[in-house]
């Protein structure tokens, strides 16, 4: 189950669940009241019948003077429940009969057990209710998933003839024409929609990262020159040391293309960027335009601007997660953005 589906999940059962328990509480609460009331009301009867034969050893019997005392009603108080009835003849006194606090607290208890025994089980079978009508409710959502995917890879399936033709066309006119600018730019973008096939491609599915040494500074270097190429106007400085690094190079490689290439393209015009490692962090930082809701940036489809999807950072945030790495991200507007990736625990 993918997380969207994990949560719209979670989110129907919590639903479900709460209002249903709600709404069996309220109903207990209403018949345990009334439940009370008939076990004083048979307490009462109990007594009753006592004070004709006297035959009746749960309760304790007295005689009380009479003063201004009300026959035939129940009474509590902190030593239990008492009545008081008639004695015929006896003008000076009343019965008491009374049940002790202890026993009347064993009554209560046994009824209390029993709600909660059955509100226990109640909560079980709501439990059991809600999840069958949460998955009945992320069938549509699961559908429609499915069919999104579905439509993704035929897209990434139809992009392997053009991407391959143009690859192997750019390849006879590097022949003849030898290097040069135009020939570079086209480049550039075919590796541009070879990384957007490869993100979409790391969207719809999760593998298991294979790890493998690499260096820091070779890799980044490698990535820098190439990326960066088609932004000449772009300073960049680099300050990256010769260290080891123990992950999976492709993730990392997403990670850092996604990153790195954001800062280029939303770069400002002759703009700078500073790729340093400080401290186990690996810092990215440019002078664009920046990022209005920094909290939002790693959600799924969200994008502060025209160009893209808006899943190229919400899968850097899934790769680092998957990678230990942990990401935090600075930026004003219009003074840019500084990305920081702490490699702590992929350092060799």
């Amino acid at each position: 189950m993918k997380k969207v589906e994990k949560e719209s999940f979670l989110k129907s059962f919590t639903l479900f669940f709460i209002s249903q328990s709600i709404l069996l509480a309220a109903l207990f609460f209403i018949n345990y009241t009334k439940e009370l009331q008939n076990l004083d009301a048979k307490i009462f009867s109990d007594m009753r019948l006592c004070s004709y034969d006297l035959q009746c050893p749960e309760f304790s019997i007295d005689f009380a003077e009479k003063k201004n005392q009300e026959v035939y009603k129940l009474y509590k108080n902190k030593d239990g429940l008492h009545s008081y009835f008639t004695i015929p003849g006896s003008q000076q006194n009343y019965l008491e009969i009374s049940l002790p606090k202890s026993r009347y607290e064993k009554k209560l208890s046994s009824l209390r057990q029993r709600y909660i025994m059955i509100f226990l089980l109640t909560l079980i079978v709501t439990a059991l209710l809600s999840s069958l009508f949460a998955f009945y409710a992320l069938r549509p959502l699961r559908n429609a998933l499915h069919l999104t995917e579905e439509f993704i890879k035929d897209i990434l399936h139809d992009f392997n003839t053009p991407l391959t033709t143009l690859r192997l066309n750019l390849a006879i006119l590097q022949k003849d024409l030898k290097e040069n600018k135009n020939i570079k730019r086209a480049k550039n973008a075919i590796e541009t929609l070879l990384r957007l096939q490869s993100n979409l491609r790391a969207y719809l599915h999760t593998h298991t990262l294979q790890k493998e040494e690499l260096f820091l500074d070779t890799l980044l270097q490698e990535r820098i020159d190439m990326l960066a190429s088609a932004y000449p106007d772009i300073k960049i400085q680099r300050e990256l040391p010769h260290i080891k690094l123990l992950c999976n190079k492709d993730a990392f490689v997403r990670i850092f293309d996604n990153i790195f290439s954001n800062a280029l393209k939303y770069n400002k015009k002759e703009g700078r960027i500073s790729v340093r490692f400080e401290h186990s962090n690996l810092i990215i930082k440019d002078s664009g335009k920046g990022i209005k809701d920094t909290k939002k940036i790693f959600e799924r489809f969200y994008k502060e601007q025209d160009r893209g999807i808006g899943i190229g950072l919400h899968i850097v945030k899934k790769l680092c997660d998957e990678l230990g790495i942990n990401i935090f991200v600075e930026s004003q507007i219009n003074r840019g953005t500084c990305f920081t990736l702490d490699l702590s625990n992929i350092l060799k």
